[in-house]
């Protein structure tokens, strides 16, 4: 008798042969998924975990090929990852001095050409020094209207950053003239807190950020010693305080 012929469609009920390894191409795809989340907080410990969970996962033994190949995508990636995460971002690089150096020359640039406004790093972070003409009367804390242009445009860059600002109150080694104050430290504190209170109240920077500090004359930048030197010491210093300082 002849043997019957069977049918095409597979009596058998099992899921066809192209199912499982259509399952594992997705599973796979998941599991890379989950690998580029990861990638996001990742370090040399946590890689070890995910390459170890993937070996269990797939029942992939040690030395193999397969195991090989997984690796050295995954040493790629985490050498791509660390790359990216020691390269400076836009938002990291405006916190070194000299990425804010060249903002505030860049919103000062009208008012920098006299010896009324300087701006120059040091190890501290950025300084912006204000001449006493610039800013006050001869022994006045009371800020002059034309101050208060430069001191916004001052404050329109560094609102932005997270660094701590210092602002610090100059004065030269004679006693204040014509004034309430009776030395140089009070008038030097007076108009720090001015210059302060101004950031603080008017270009709403955070307290927490801010502080008020009276130099006096301790902190000259030239010696005392003539009326021309005690003039460039009669000043306001707004410190950008650099990144490292940043609480």
């Amino acid at each position: 008798m002849a043997r019957r012929k069977k049918s095409e469609g597979g009596g058998g009920g099992g899921a066809p042969a192209w199912l499982a390894t259509y399952g594992d191409m997705v599973t796979l795809v998941l599991c890379f998924f989950v690998l580029l989340y990861s990638f996001s907080n990742l370090d040399a410990r946590k890689f070890e975990a995910v390459a170890a969970s993937l070996q269990n996962a797939f029942n992939i033994q040690p030395g193999g090929s397969t195991t090989s190949d997984v690796k050295a995508i995954m040493d790629g990636s985490l050498r791509e990852y660390q790359g990216n995460a020691d390269r400076p971002t836009e938002s990291d690089q405006i916190y070194n001095s000299n990425r804010v150096l060249a903002l505030v020359q860049r919103a000062l640039k009208d008012e920098m050409n006299g010896e009324e406004v300087s701006v120059s790093v040091n190890d501290r972070g950025v300084v912006i020094a204000l001449s006493e003409q610039m800013l006050f009367e001869e022994g006045s804390a009371k800020l002059r209207p034309e101050a208060l242009r430069i001191l916004y445009k001052i404050g329109g860059v560094i609102e932005k950053l997270p660094n701590d600002i210092s602002v610090e109150g100059h004065t030269d080694s004679g006693i204040p003239l014509r004034s309430i104050y009776i030395d140089n430290w009070g008038l030097s504190s007076a108009r720090a807190s001015r210059v302060t209170a101004y950031l603080d109240e008017t270009i709403g920077i955070p307290q927490n950020r801010l502080r008020a500090v009276g130099m006096g004359a301790s902190a000259p930048v030239v010696p005392n010693i003539s009326e021309e030197n005690m003039k460039l010491n009669r000043r306001v210093d707004i410190v950008i305080m650099s990144v490292h300082s940043v609480r």
